[in-house]
């Protein structure tokens, strides 16, 4: 499996429009970050997790010219802001595959109701295969096993996912007993740290390491980062070992 970061930042990115921070002048690329997404490549099967509004430039960055599916945590616009852009991939390819929670379909219908119209419908409008999952079946993408997981962002409820050795997370802030169940055993882990101070609907960097430490996988990997957490290479050098701070464009093999 191999594993593309498309973006790691937060829902505004790093550097935010208008915001002098001192992190917004480094010079480190690796505190530039774009909308936080993945782009998978799993034997036959190749995915992209959410579909912000970097998504055409993501795409161009990683060079994909072909997806087999999209798989959606949740409705905010830094998660599904992009859709627009998948006409390349529909046009060239037909129906694109897209998997998620009826809350997220429903979301998505009506900001994007020319995509589902099904009565004079734009002739370049881009078009989808709708396909609800939820926690309680895995689904299939070709012969591959992908579990969703039941994770709580303030007190909207989203979705992770398992693939394989894999486990991917964003915007949580609680992850009860039996979805942690799911998770164990995994090897690599990726999983959202938002800033320092505490949050009221993402993890900050305590309660991350601390989830970390209860799953203990091999390797976990950092997401959906704000600039107030602070300088890249600053902060790698207080992370535990095999705790990584993710960074737009790292590819890493499992």
């Amino acid at each position: 499996m191999e594993v593309y970061f498309l973006g790691t930042g937060t829902s505004q990115g790093i550097p935010i429009i208008g915001i002098d921070h001192p992190v917004a002048h480094s010079t480190d690329q690796r505190d530039k970050r774009l909308r936080t997404s993945v782009l998978i490549k799993w034997d036959d099967v190749t995915l992209v997790i959410d579909c912000g509004p970097d998504f055409r430039q993501q795409m161009l960055s990683a060079k994909c010219e072909y997806l087999d599916a999209i798989l959606f945590t949740h409705e905010h616009a830094d998660h599904i802001a992009g859709l627009d852009e998948i006409r390349p991939f529909s046009l060239l390819y037909g129906d694109l595959p897209i998997y998620a929670s009826e809350q997220v379909m429903e979301a998505l219908k009506k900001r994007y109701d020319y995509i589902f119209a099904t009565e004079n419908r734009y002739p370049g409008a881009p078009s989808v295969q709708q396909n609800l999952i939820n926690s309680s079946t895995p689904f299939y993408i070709k012969n591959k096993e992908i579990q969703a997981l039941d994770i709580m962002h303030g007190n909207l409820p989203i979705l992770g996912y398992r693939l394989g050795d894999l486990v991917y997370i964003t915007d949580a802030k609680y992850i009860d007993e039996s979805q942690r169940e799911k998770i164990r055993g995994c090897k690599v882990l990726i999983v959202n740290a938002l800033k320092v101070n505490e949050h009221p609907t993402h993890f900050n960097l305590e309660e991350s390491l601390a989830f970390i430490q209860d799953i203990n996988p091999e390797k976990t990997y950092l997401i959906h980062i704000a600039q107030d957490l602070g300088f890249h290479a600053e902060v790698e050098k207080v992370l535990p070992k095999n705790v990584y701070l993710a960074y737009d464009n790292l590819q890493i093999k499992i």
